[in-house]
């Protein structure tokens, strides 16, 4: 085995192993004394575990409704953040100053964005699972545009030197040059907006949900739950948040993988 198979096998062990090594030290007890924490508001696996199973119809519901905002933010937000960063592109001279003021968007919390965002849809739909769903895309859409548009935006202008007066010589128009070279060159950049958009959108999906008006979705069972003093059961969606991320997050790697073949 080369030293680069052997690399990328410790990244993949040592981090289970780390895992396995917490969930002994937590399902003996032995995590509760060092902390100093009781098997109530830090059930035991076993436990979790098993709340998992007996009410994995109504988890799943849940899940599925988190990944939809998740997925239906993540797609608004790419698209509009990759359409701000070509208009950015083609109009260099005010195109830097106008990402600084969409990246201002990401400095406002997502705790001060959702409840204005909720009473701005309250009048979208008599239904109020409609409301509550767009009102939590359009928070996810938010914070994955900025990350999109900046991205994207340095793979329109960070290009090869002199590719573009190369084609340029050539006499290739705008519209050859934007498709042929700029659009190629941004792919790398867009793949990096991504994996910081990937876990925002699952975050900002389920802290959006706390102050949703539906009641459903894992973030909105987590807050209920702890409200109610439900720690197993609350632990039982936080395990489903994580299960969400990781997935979302590999079938991203795995996407980039395939796009990315034969390139550095």
């Amino acid at each position: 085995m080369d030293k680069h198979n052997r690399s990328r096998l410790s990244s993949v062990v040592l981090p289970l192993l780390l895992g396995l090594a917490v969930i002994i030290l937590w399902q003996s007890q032995l995590l509760h004394r060092m902390i100093d924490a009781d098997t109530f508001t830090l059930p035991l696996p076993g436990r979790i575990f098993n709340i998992i199973v007996e009410n994995i119809g109504k988890i799943l519901i849940n899940m599925k409704a988190t990944v939809t905002v998740a997925l239906g933010g993540l797609l608004m937000g790419s698209l509009l953040g990759y359409l701000l960063a070509i208009i950015a592109s083609a109009f260099p001279k005010w195109g830097t100053g106008g990402l600084a003021v969409v990246s201002s968007f990401n400095a406002i919390p997502i705790i001060a964005i959702a409840p204005i965002l909720n009473n701005l849809t309250k009048d979208f739909s008599r239904d109020p699972n409609v409301r509550s769903m767009l009102a939590k895309t359009l928070v996810v859409m938010i914070t994955c545009t900025v990350s999109m548009s900046v991205n994207a935006y340095r793979g329109f202008t960070e290009l090869k030197p002199f590719s573009e007066d190369l084609m340029k010589s050539f006499a290739a128009s705008k519209g050859t040059i934007f498709l042929k070279l700029k659009v190629p060159n941004s792919v790398p950049y867009i793949f990096t907006a991504l994996r910081v958009s990937v876990p925002a959108s699952v975050i900002s999906a389920m802290v959006s949900e706390y102050f949703a008006e539906y009641i459903i979705g894992v973030g909105r069972q987590i807050r209920e739950n702890i409200v109610l003093a439900q720690y197993a059961t609350a632990w039982a969606y936080i395990v489903a948040a994580i299960v969400i991320g990781v997935t979302m997050y590999l079938i991203l790697l795995a996407v980039e993988r395939a796009s990315m073949k034969g390139r550095p």
